[in-house]
Protein backbone atom coordinates (compact mmCIF):
# COMPACT_ATOMS: atom_id res chain seq x y z
CA UNK A 1 0.00 0.00 0.00
CA UNK A 2 1.51 3.17 -0.89
CA UNK A 3 -0.95 5.79 -0.12
CA UNK A 4 -3.52 6.39 2.36
CA UNK A 5 -7.23 5.53 1.90
CA UNK A 6 -10.66 6.57 3.50
CA UNK A 7 -13.51 4.14 3.62
CA UNK A 8 -16.89 5.78 4.66
CA UNK A 9 -20.15 4.02 6.05
CA UNK A 10 -21.30 2.49 9.38
CA UNK A 11 -18.26 1.74 11.56
CA UNK A 12 -17.89 -1.04 14.45
CA UNK A 13 -16.05 0.50 16.99
CA UNK A 14 -15.36 -0.70 20.33
CA UNK A 15 -18.00 2.13 21.65
CA UNK A 16 -20.29 0.78 19.07
CA UNK A 17 -22.10 1.86 15.83
CA UNK A 18 -20.89 4.83 14.03
CA UNK A 19 -20.88 6.92 11.06
CA UNK A 20 -18.19 7.97 9.95
CA UNK A 21 -14.85 7.47 7.99
CA UNK A 22 -11.50 5.11 8.12
CA UNK A 23 -8.45 6.15 7.51
CA UNK A 24 -5.83 3.78 6.01
CA UNK A 25 -2.00 4.60 6.84
CA UNK A 26 0.54 3.73 4.46
CA UNK A 27 2.09 1.05 6.68
CA UNK A 28 -0.94 -1.08 6.13
CA UNK A 29 -2.82 0.20 9.71
CA UNK A 30 -5.16 2.62 10.70
CA UNK A 31 -4.64 5.79 10.78
CA UNK A 32 -7.74 7.25 12.32
CA UNK A 33 -11.23 7.15 12.34
CA UNK A 34 -13.59 10.03 12.22
CA UNK A 35 -16.85 8.72 13.42
CA UNK A 36 -20.18 10.22 14.68
CA UNK A 37 -22.78 8.78 16.65
CA UNK A 38 -25.24 6.09 14.29
CA UNK A 39 -28.32 7.93 12.86
CA UNK A 40 -31.11 5.80 13.24
CA UNK A 41 -31.24 5.92 9.06
CA UNK A 42 -30.88 2.19 7.04
CA UNK A 43 -26.53 2.20 6.21
CA UNK A 44 -25.78 1.83 2.88
CA UNK A 45 -22.43 -0.08 3.82
CA UNK A 46 -21.30 -1.64 6.87
CA UNK A 47 -17.52 -1.44 7.93
CA UNK A 48 -16.50 -4.37 10.10
CA UNK A 49 -13.30 -6.20 11.38
CA UNK A 50 -12.03 -8.62 8.89
CA UNK A 51 -12.66 -12.12 10.46
CA UNK A 52 -9.98 -14.29 12.09
CA UNK A 53 -10.67 -17.74 11.45
CA UNK A 54 -8.73 -20.28 13.88
CA UNK A 55 -9.61 -23.64 12.06
CA UNK A 56 -8.80 -23.75 8.34
CA UNK A 57 -8.16 -26.98 6.62
CA UNK A 58 -8.59 -26.34 3.17
CA UNK A 59 -9.96 -24.05 0.15
CA UNK A 60 -10.12 -23.23 -3.23
CA UNK A 61 -9.26 -27.32 -3.91
CA UNK A 62 -6.37 -27.25 -2.24
CA UNK A 63 -5.70 -29.20 1.33
CA UNK A 64 -3.13 -27.85 4.09
CA UNK A 65 -1.61 -31.08 4.11
CA UNK A 66 -0.21 -31.19 0.76
CA UNK A 67 2.22 -28.62 1.89
CA UNK A 68 4.11 -26.77 -0.51
CA UNK A 69 2.47 -23.60 -1.82
CA UNK A 70 -1.04 -24.81 -0.59
CA UNK A 71 -1.37 -22.61 2.27
CA UNK A 72 -0.98 -19.72 0.29
CA UNK A 73 -3.37 -21.07 -1.98
CA UNK A 74 -5.61 -21.13 0.58
CA UNK A 75 -5.07 -17.79 2.36
CA UNK A 76 -5.79 -16.24 -1.23
CA UNK A 77 -9.49 -18.22 -1.49
CA UNK A 78 -10.26 -17.37 2.12
CA UNK A 79 -9.64 -13.45 1.79
CA UNK A 80 -11.92 -13.07 -0.93
CA UNK A 81 -14.39 -14.25 1.32
CA UNK A 82 -13.44 -11.42 4.37
CA UNK A 83 -10.94 -13.51 6.41
CA UNK A 84 -7.85 -11.24 6.91
CA UNK A 85 -6.11 -13.51 9.18
CA UNK A 86 -6.39 -17.36 9.60
CA UNK A 87 -4.68 -20.80 11.80
CA UNK A 88 -3.63 -22.97 9.04
CA UNK A 89 -4.58 -26.31 10.54
CA UNK A 90 -3.35 -29.37 10.46
CA UNK A 91 -4.62 -32.87 10.12
CA UNK A 92 -3.75 -36.25 12.58
CA UNK A 93 -0.76 -37.92 10.29
CA UNK A 94 2.18 -40.14 10.74
CA UNK A 95 5.33 -37.48 12.39
CA UNK A 96 7.25 -37.18 8.96
CA UNK A 97 4.38 -35.69 7.72
CA UNK A 98 3.38 -33.73 9.92
CA UNK A 99 6.77 -32.27 10.16
CA UNK A 100 6.70 -31.39 6.37
CA UNK A 101 3.24 -29.74 5.96
CA UNK A 102 4.91 -27.42 9.52
CA UNK A 103 7.86 -26.63 7.74
CA UNK A 104 6.47 -25.20 4.93
CA UNK A 105 3.64 -23.64 7.04
CA UNK A 106 6.31 -21.86 9.20
CA UNK A 107 7.89 -20.59 5.85
CA UNK A 108 4.47 -19.16 4.61
CA UNK A 109 4.17 -17.36 8.30
CA UNK A 110 6.82 -15.40 8.27
CA UNK A 111 6.15 -13.25 5.10
CA UNK A 112 2.04 -12.93 4.15
CA UNK A 113 1.00 -13.72 0.81
CA UNK A 114 0.20 -11.26 -1.61
CA UNK A 115 -3.72 -10.99 -2.02
CA UNK A 116 -3.84 -13.77 0.75
CA UNK A 117 -4.87 -13.48 4.31
CA UNK A 118 -2.01 -13.53 7.48
CA UNK A 119 -1.34 -16.59 8.84
CA UNK A 120 -0.83 -16.30 11.84
CA UNK A 121 0.59 -19.87 13.08
CA UNK A 122 -0.65 -23.07 13.23
CA UNK A 123 -3.44 -25.06 15.00
CA UNK A 124 -2.41 -28.62 15.45
CA UNK A 125 -5.64 -30.68 15.10
CA UNK A 126 -4.11 -33.70 16.60
CA UNK A 127 -2.36 -36.40 16.03
CA UNK A 128 -2.93 -36.35 20.61
CA UNK A 129 -6.77 -37.37 20.27
CA UNK A 130 -8.43 -39.84 21.11
CA UNK A 131 -8.46 -42.94 18.91
CA UNK A 132 -12.22 -43.93 19.31
CA UNK A 133 -13.24 -40.16 18.48
CA UNK A 134 -11.33 -39.88 15.40
CA UNK A 135 -14.39 -37.90 13.60
CA UNK A 136 -12.88 -37.35 10.25
CA UNK A 137 -9.31 -37.30 11.16
CA UNK A 138 -7.22 -40.61 10.17
CA UNK A 139 -6.36 -43.39 12.25
CA UNK A 140 -2.91 -41.98 13.42
CA UNK A 141 -3.85 -41.15 17.02
CA UNK A 142 -1.17 -40.82 19.40
CA UNK A 143 -0.08 -39.92 22.97
CA UNK A 144 1.73 -36.41 22.69
CA UNK A 145 5.24 -36.16 24.13
CA UNK A 146 7.10 -32.88 25.29
CA UNK A 147 10.30 -33.39 23.01
CA UNK A 148 7.82 -34.15 19.92
CA UNK A 149 5.90 -31.04 20.19
CA UNK A 150 8.91 -29.10 20.91
CA UNK A 151 10.22 -30.33 17.37
CA UNK A 152 7.10 -29.08 16.17
CA UNK A 153 7.11 -25.69 17.03
CA UNK A 154 10.80 -25.51 16.05
CA UNK A 155 9.44 -25.61 12.15
CA UNK A 156 6.30 -23.37 12.70
CA UNK A 157 4.42 -21.39 15.29
CA UNK A 158 2.03 -23.66 16.86
CA UNK A 159 -0.68 -21.24 18.44
CA UNK A 160 -3.41 -23.60 19.44
CA UNK A 161 -2.99 -27.65 19.79
CA UNK A 162 -6.45 -29.74 20.19
CA UNK A 163 -6.03 -33.02 22.49
CA UNK A 164 -8.38 -35.30 24.28
CA UNK A 165 -7.48 -34.21 27.74
CA UNK A 166 -8.47 -38.28 29.31
CA UNK A 167 -4.79 -39.54 27.82
CA UNK A 168 -2.51 -40.55 30.50
CA UNK A 169 -0.13 -37.50 30.35
CA UNK A 170 -1.77 -35.06 28.76
CA UNK A 171 -2.96 -32.52 31.52
CA UNK A 172 0.73 -32.27 32.00
CA UNK A 173 1.20 -31.48 28.47
CA UNK A 174 -1.92 -28.88 28.74
CA UNK A 175 -0.14 -27.90 32.15
CA UNK A 176 3.24 -27.10 30.59
CA UNK A 177 2.16 -25.58 27.12
CA UNK A 178 -0.67 -23.58 28.50
CA UNK A 179 2.05 -21.87 31.04
CA UNK A 180 4.23 -20.98 27.80
CA UNK A 181 1.67 -19.27 25.94
CA UNK A 182 -0.06 -22.18 23.94
CA UNK A 183 -3.73 -22.07 23.30
CA UNK A 184 -5.21 -26.00 24.68
CA UNK A 185 -8.00 -27.05 23.37
CA UNK A 186 -10.12 -29.97 23.93
CA UNK A 187 -11.54 -32.17 21.24
CA UNK A 188 -12.59 -35.40 19.50
CA UNK A 189 -12.01 -36.87 23.13
CA UNK A 190 -14.31 -39.65 24.74
CA UNK A 191 -13.33 -37.50 27.95
CA UNK A 192 -15.99 -37.41 31.06
CA UNK A 193 -16.77 -33.93 32.94
CA UNK A 194 -14.55 -34.45 35.47
CA UNK A 195 -11.57 -35.08 32.92
CA UNK A 196 -12.45 -31.76 31.27
CA UNK A 197 -12.44 -30.26 34.41
CA UNK A 198 -8.91 -30.74 35.00
CA UNK A 199 -7.82 -30.34 32.10
CA UNK A 200 -9.27 -26.55 32.74
CA UNK A 201 -7.43 -26.66 35.83
CA UNK A 202 -4.52 -27.35 34.44
CA UNK A 203 -4.62 -24.70 32.21
CA UNK A 204 -6.77 -25.82 28.98
CA UNK A 205 -8.93 -22.78 27.61
CA UNK A 206 -11.16 -23.60 25.00
CA UNK A 207 -13.21 -26.50 22.70
CA UNK A 208 -12.67 -27.78 19.54
CA UNK A 209 -15.66 -27.42 17.08
CA UNK A 210 -17.77 -27.43 20.47
CA UNK A 211 -20.57 -30.75 20.27
CA UNK A 212 -18.71 -31.93 17.46
CA UNK A 213 -16.73 -35.03 18.43
CA UNK A 214 -16.83 -34.87 22.12
CA UNK A 215 -18.73 -36.28 24.48
CA UNK A 216 -22.52 -34.71 24.62
CA UNK A 217 -24.26 -33.25 27.58
CA UNK A 218 -26.72 -35.71 29.67
CA UNK A 219 -28.11 -34.95 33.13
CA UNK A 220 -26.15 -37.96 35.01
CA UNK A 221 -23.06 -37.55 32.68
CA UNK A 222 -22.42 -33.98 31.51
CA UNK A 223 -19.42 -35.01 29.63
CA UNK A 224 -16.85 -32.11 27.82
CA UNK A 225 -19.84 -30.52 26.53
CA UNK A 226 -21.74 -30.29 30.05
CA UNK A 227 -17.92 -28.92 31.29
CA UNK A 228 -17.87 -26.43 28.05
CA UNK A 229 -21.13 -25.03 28.76
CA UNK A 230 -20.69 -24.88 32.82
CA UNK A 231 -17.08 -23.67 32.72
CA UNK A 232 -15.93 -22.30 29.48
CA UNK A 233 -15.32 -18.86 28.47
CA UNK A 234 -13.67 -19.26 25.14
CA UNK A 235 -15.18 -22.34 22.80
CA UNK A 236 -15.08 -22.60 19.31
CA UNK A 237 -18.32 -23.74 17.36
CA UNK A 238 -19.36 -24.29 13.28
CA UNK A 239 -22.14 -22.14 12.94
CA UNK A 240 -22.93 -23.65 9.39
CA UNK A 241 -25.84 -24.80 11.12
CA UNK A 242 -25.44 -28.63 9.30
CA UNK A 243 -22.86 -29.62 12.32
CA UNK A 244 -24.95 -27.52 15.42
CA UNK A 245 -28.47 -27.01 15.50
CA UNK A 246 -29.26 -23.59 15.74
CA UNK A 247 -30.76 -24.23 19.27
CA UNK A 248 -28.39 -25.94 20.63
CA UNK A 249 -25.95 -22.68 18.98
CA UNK A 250 -28.38 -20.80 21.36
CA UNK A 251 -27.95 -22.19 24.22
CA UNK A 252 -24.35 -22.24 23.89
CA UNK A 253 -24.39 -18.87 23.43
CA UNK A 254 -25.66 -18.15 26.76
CA UNK A 255 -23.70 -20.20 28.67
CA UNK A 256 -19.91 -19.43 27.21
CA UNK A 257 -19.29 -15.23 27.41
CA UNK A 258 -16.84 -15.32 24.71
CA UNK A 259 -17.98 -18.49 22.25
CA UNK A 260 -16.20 -17.53 18.82
CA UNK A 261 -16.89 -19.02 15.11
CA UNK A 262 -14.36 -21.13 13.07
CA UNK A 263 -15.18 -22.46 9.81
CA UNK A 264 -13.46 -26.15 9.81
CA UNK A 265 -13.36 -25.48 6.15
CA UNK A 266 -11.72 -28.00 3.79
CA UNK A 267 -10.32 -27.68 0.14
CA UNK A 268 -14.03 -27.95 -1.16
CA UNK A 269 -15.09 -24.46 0.07
CA UNK A 270 -15.25 -22.51 -2.73
CA UNK A 271 -15.36 -24.97 -5.05
CA UNK A 272 -18.47 -27.01 -6.86
CA UNK A 273 -19.94 -30.47 -5.60
CA UNK A 274 -16.94 -33.14 -6.41
CA UNK A 275 -14.48 -35.11 -4.57
CA UNK A 276 -11.43 -33.74 -2.48
CA UNK A 277 -8.61 -34.26 -0.15
CA UNK A 278 -8.85 -33.94 3.45
CA UNK A 279 -5.61 -34.71 5.13
CA UNK A 280 -5.13 -38.63 3.87
CA UNK A 281 -9.01 -38.96 2.99
CA UNK A 282 -10.91 -38.22 0.21
CA UNK A 283 -14.07 -36.80 0.86
CA UNK A 284 -17.14 -35.69 -0.78
CA UNK A 285 -19.15 -31.71 -1.56
CA UNK A 286 -22.62 -32.34 -2.13
CA UNK A 287 -26.15 -30.64 -0.52
CA UNK A 288 -23.76 -27.94 1.15
CA UNK A 289 -21.81 -30.11 3.06
CA UNK A 290 -18.43 -32.27 2.77
CA UNK A 291 -18.89 -36.17 3.82
CA UNK A 292 -16.72 -39.45 4.53
CA UNK A 293 -18.10 -42.52 2.52
CA UNK A 294 -19.36 -43.70 5.44
CA UNK A 295 -21.62 -39.88 5.99
CA UNK A 296 -19.80 -38.93 8.61
CA UNK A 297 -19.42 -34.58 8.21
CA UNK A 298 -16.02 -33.76 7.50
CA UNK A 299 -15.03 -30.37 7.86
CA UNK A 300 -17.38 -27.89 6.08
CA UNK A 301 -17.62 -25.67 2.70
CA UNK A 302 -18.28 -22.28 5.19
CA UNK A 303 -16.84 -19.39 4.47
CA UNK A 304 -16.58 -16.52 7.51
CA UNK A 305 -18.80 -13.91 5.27
CA UNK A 306 -21.59 -17.21 5.65
CA UNK A 307 -20.86 -17.72 8.83
CA UNK A 308 -21.74 -14.07 9.81
CA UNK A 309 -25.25 -14.16 8.00
CA UNK A 310 -26.27 -17.29 9.31
CA UNK A 311 -25.54 -16.04 12.79
CA UNK A 312 -27.68 -12.96 11.91
CA UNK A 313 -29.99 -15.26 10.65
CA UNK A 314 -30.69 -17.37 13.98
CA UNK A 315 -30.75 -13.99 15.71
CA UNK A 316 -27.95 -12.36 16.45
CA UNK A 317 -27.74 -8.78 16.41
CA UNK A 318 -25.10 -7.84 13.65
CA UNK A 319 -21.98 -6.09 15.89
CA UNK A 320 -22.48 -9.63 18.29
CA UNK A 321 -22.17 -11.57 15.29
CA UNK A 322 -18.95 -9.77 14.16
CA UNK A 323 -18.04 -10.05 17.72
CA UNK A 324 -17.81 -13.93 17.71
CA UNK A 325 -15.82 -13.67 14.32
CA UNK A 326 -13.23 -11.44 14.63
CA UNK A 327 -12.63 -9.78 18.40
CA UNK A 328 -12.80 -12.74 20.42
CA UNK A 329 -10.84 -14.95 18.07
CA UNK A 330 -8.29 -11.97 18.21
CA UNK A 331 -8.69 -12.09 22.13
CA UNK A 332 -8.47 -15.57 22.31
CA UNK A 333 -4.93 -15.66 21.47
CA UNK A 334 -4.02 -12.07 22.70
CA UNK A 335 -3.95 -9.92 19.97
CA UNK A 336 -4.58 -7.01 20.69
CA UNK A 337 -4.04 -5.05 16.85
CA UNK A 338 -6.59 -7.22 15.32
CA UNK A 339 -10.60 -8.09 15.34
CA UNK A 340 -11.13 -4.71 16.21
CA UNK A 341 -11.25 -1.47 14.49
CA UNK A 342 -9.39 1.04 16.47
CA UNK A 343 -6.13 3.69 15.51
CA UNK A 344 -2.65 1.87 15.17
CA UNK A 345 -4.31 -1.60 14.93
CA UNK A 346 -3.70 -3.26 11.42
CA UNK A 347 -6.21 -1.93 8.84
CA UNK A 348 -8.14 -5.89 8.23
CA UNK A 349 -11.59 -5.06 7.15
CA UNK A 350 -14.50 -6.22 6.21
CA UNK A 351 -17.17 -4.11 4.09
CA UNK A 352 -20.38 -5.64 3.66
CA UNK A 353 -23.83 -4.24 2.23
CA UNK A 354 -27.26 -3.71 4.14
CA UNK A 355 -27.73 -7.31 3.14
CA UNK A 356 -24.28 -8.67 4.33
CA UNK A 357 -22.55 -9.03 1.01
CA UNK A 358 -19.19 -8.58 0.80
CA UNK A 359 -18.36 -5.25 -0.92
CA UNK A 360 -14.70 -4.88 -0.03
CA UNK A 361 -11.88 -6.55 1.90
CA UNK A 362 -8.82 -5.18 3.22
CA UNK A 363 -5.63 -7.41 5.06
CA UNK A 364 -3.49 -5.11 6.27
CA UNK A 365 -4.36 -2.29 4.05
CA UNK A 366 -4.34 -3.93 0.98
CA UNK A 367 -7.74 -4.09 -0.84
CA UNK A 368 -8.47 -7.98 -1.94
CA UNK A 369 -10.14 -8.91 -5.16
CA UNK A 370 -13.51 -10.85 -4.15
CA UNK A 371 -14.73 -13.90 -4.89
CA UNK A 372 -17.26 -12.55 -8.05
CA UNK A 373 -14.63 -10.13 -9.24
Amino acid sequence: MTETQTLQGRILTASGWMDGAVRLAADGRIAEIDARLASGRQPERYILPGFIDLHVHGGGGVDIMEGGDAVSHVARLHARFGTTSLLATTMTAPPEEISRVLADIGRCSKERAPAGSRVLGVHLEGPYINPGKLGAQPDDACRAAMAQINGYRALAPISLITLAPEIPGHLDIIRELSAQGVRMQMGHTLGSYEEAVAALEQGASGFTHLFNAMTGLHHRQPGVVGAALAHAEYAELIPDLLHVHPGAIRTALRAIPRLYCVTDSTAAAGMPDGEYKLGSHSVTKCMGGVRLADGTLAGSTLTMDQALRNLVKIGLPLADASNRLSLYPADYLGLADRGRLAAGAWADIAVMDAELNLQQVYVEGEEIGLVDA
